[in-house]
């Protein structure tokens, strides 16, 4: 009998491709969205659980609006903060693994070298607040079964992203000023679903420990660096993306300047870390576009197989009509 998997969140970006990915595995998946299932609703988790017994749940549920969490903590750390700790107090009850989606928002963002699994953390916002307190409901709840994989940068075709947004601009602006201050990995929500899978299969054999991972990209560039390779990929000139300081744009929650995670345990649990950050934006590009602009093909893919290989808050863009 194939083990049951609950996605929680499953109608967000990430959800939705992590479900797509174990659909086309043949794995039993219940995807449950936001109008489906409140995951800081004890009764309404007790019964799903109790509906569904899941072998592994995959919580993807998360308040993600990083600057609106300024002014209303208490609504954003019930969804990253209780919410988890529901999951993980049904998951001890019923013997299900928890694989916990985190962020890079957990630290201060102010190293000069990637980040391990086990650094100090010390968020700077109140987003980063609560989504550190789900990490550390999970694992206190779980030590043996409770998995936190932070993502950064998160983009797909499946919702509004950075990546989205500069392929909308490009067409109707004639520059745009982009932050160049902050770095970190672009990471393709298709390419963080297939490592969740493969993390839930180990976690089930008993390869992969419990405890923190990082599923970012490899590699690293900044927010004008991405945004001048979405210029090239759309046959556009990338010197319309002109750099500025994060001092251009004043946002109520700070921006980590230092967003690279290290990849150790991925590694050591015998699963690939995600590919280098360009390579999966070339891949995912294609279906980034038609997302955007049905029917225009990418401008800047070679006939490679990158092209034909079939999802975290970032920064405002500054325009120029």
């Amino acid at each position: 009998m194939r083990p049951r998997w609950l996605v929680t969140g499953a109608g967000g970006m990430l959800g939705r491709d992590l479900t797509t990915a174990l659909a086309r595995e043949g794995a039993t998946v219940v995807a449950a969205d936001r109008a489906a299932l409140d995951v800081a609703d004890p009764a309404q988790v007790r019964a799903v659980f109790d509906a569904q017994r899941p072998a592994v749940v995959v919580n993807c549920a998360a308040w993600t609006a990083v600057d609106d969490a300024e002014s209303r903590e208490a609504e954003a750390l019930r969804v990253n903060g209780t919410g988890p700790a529901v999951l993980a107090g049904a998951c001890r009850a019923h013997g299900s693994v928890l694989l916990h989606v985190s962020t890079d928002y957990v630290f201060a963002g102010d190293a000069d070298r990637p980040y391990p699994e086990d650094a100090p953390t010390a968020p700077r916002s109140a987003y980063g607040r609560t989504k550190l307190a789900g990490e550390r409901a999970v694992l206190e709840t779980l030590p043996d079964t409770g998995h936190v994989v932070r993502t950064a940068w998160l983009y797909g075709a499946g919702g509004a992203n950075f990546v989205r947004t500069m392929i909308r601009l490009e067409a109707v602006k004639d520059t745009l000023d982009v932050v160049d201050g902050q770095r970190g990995q672009p990471t393709w929500t298709v390419d963080l679903a297939s490592r969740l899978v493969l993390l839930g299969r180990a976690a089930l054999d008993g390869t992969a420990p419990a405890g923190v991972y990082h599923g970012t990209s490899a590699g690293a560039t900044t927010w004008y660096g991405l945004a001048r390779e979405v210029f090239r990929l759309l046959g556009a000139d990338p010197d319309r993306v002109r750099p500025v300081d994060s001092a251009a744009f004043a946002r109520p929650a700070p921006r980590p300047a230092y967003s690279v995670l290290a990849h150790d345990r991925f590694r050591a649990a015998g699963i690939d870390p995600v590919r280098d950050w360009r390579a999966a934006l070339h891949a995912a590009f294609p279906a980034l576009l038609a997302a955007e602009r049905p029917g225009q093909r990418p401008a800047g893919l070679n006939d490679g197989s990158a092209a034909r290989t079939p999802g975290t808050a970032g920064p405002s863009a500054r325009s120029r009509a």
